[in-house]
């Protein structure tokens, strides 16, 4: 069983981070920062449909300052969105301010609807953090999905990804009463838990990723995304990076064991590998670019670098990454594992989890 037993710190945005930042147009001038929309008056808990607590909460401010944020927050949308275009959103308005009492990064969502059709949609600020930056950039080159996010100082501004989160879809959709292949949802499951160790993104349990449901002819195909990047190459165990590992993955894995079989799993595991190594091809200079400022940032303790550079030794018999001094030379040192190994060792999916 994958454990996480501590939370993890949060690392500041360095200069070779920030830099690529600028050159990338990811570091823009905002109205707005999270410090300024922590200064609120009250705040209510939300609950949602049934009754329950969210565990967030709706923040009040101050009208003198309710005017000035709510302004704010559309103009950030309108970068987020619109390249800054507020001609394009002035049917907009934003309609609750929520914070979230238990995440690293303590975000706060917006959400903000369209008076002509009342459909609203959902946006994060968070504090800026380099390792969700890291994570979110390396999912933005090298996964099938795009990342929006903007950051400004110690802010950090991130669009809503959409999808069904996973364990409302372990609850509601891994029944017999929905029609769809199986064996689809193993192979999906396969490619992410191997985009997730190639990326060494952590933490990839149900709550931390959502599922998309693509209608296709006559049947359903499945993708599973990454919603939340705080855990990004900073735990020292190996199976904190592979989401076969988490109990909480289960419903899907038991589904797995009766529909993949050996070949079909190390078949998917290559093709997402062959793919991954398309991407970081055409990424070309950005993606050195980045990984030669993760190489230089400390995102984690020395004790988990230690540790998983001899996991992944382990993993792929192969010694380069044992001269890895820090998480970004792990990530890049990973990412050149793919051309040399198409297919990495196996860990059945039919391993003993826990007790």
């Amino acid at each position: 069983m994958a454990e996480i037993r501590f939370k993890k710190p949060q690392y500041p945005i360095g200069e070779k981070l920030r830099r690529y930042l600028i050159e990338t147009h990811r570091e823009i001038a905002v109205p707005i920062s999270y410090n300024e929309l922590m200064r609120y008056s009250n705040a209510i808990t939300l609950y949602d449909k049934r009754g329950n607590d969210t565990l967030w909460e709706t923040l009040i401010y101050t009208e003198s300052d309710r005017q000035f944020i709510h302004e704010s927050l559309r103009k950030i949308y309108a970068l987020l969105k619109v390249g800054g275009d507020l001609s394009v959103i002035d049917h907009l308005y934003i309609d609750r301010v929520d914070y979230c009492l238990y995440a690293n990064t303590h975000p706060i969502r917006i959400r903000i609807v369209n008076r002509l059709n009342d459909l609203f949609d959902y946006f994060y600020i968070k504090q800026a953090d380099a390792s969700r930056v890291y994570g979110m950039e390396l999912e933005h080159l090298l996964s099938p999905n795009k990342i929006n996010y903007l950051v400004k100082g110690d802010t950090f501004i991130e669009e809503h990804i959409q999808g069904i989160p996973g364990d409302a879809f372990m609850k509601h959709y891994l029944t017999e009463s929905h029609e769809y292949n199986p064996l689809r949802i193993a192979k999906e499951f396969v490619k992410f838990n191997e985009r997730s160790l190639v990326q060494l993104l952590g933490d990839m349990r149900r709550d931390n990723f959502v599922v998309e449901i693509i209608p296709d002819f006559d049947e359903l195909h499945f993708r599973l995304r990454a919603i939340d990047f705080d855990q990004q190459c900073y735990e020292g165990s190996l199976r904190i990076y592979m989401p076969q590992f988490f109990k909480e993955n289960n419903p899907i894995i038991n589904l797995g064991l009766k529909a993949m079989s050996e070949i079909l799993e190390l078949q998917y595991q290559k093709e997402e590998r062959t793919r991954i190594l398309n991407r970081v091809v055409g990424a070309g200079t950005q993606l050195t670019n980045l990984l030669d400022a993760m190489a230089l940032d400390t995102l984690s303790k020395p004790e988990h670098v230690e540790q998983l550079r001899t996991e992944l030794s382990d993993l792929y018999q192969d010694n380069e990454f044992l001269t890895c001094q820090s998480m970004g030379a792990l990530v890049r040192t990973s990412l050149r594992m793919l051309e040399k190994y198409p297919v990495r060792k196996r860990i059945p999916l039919k391993v003993k989890r826990y007790a």
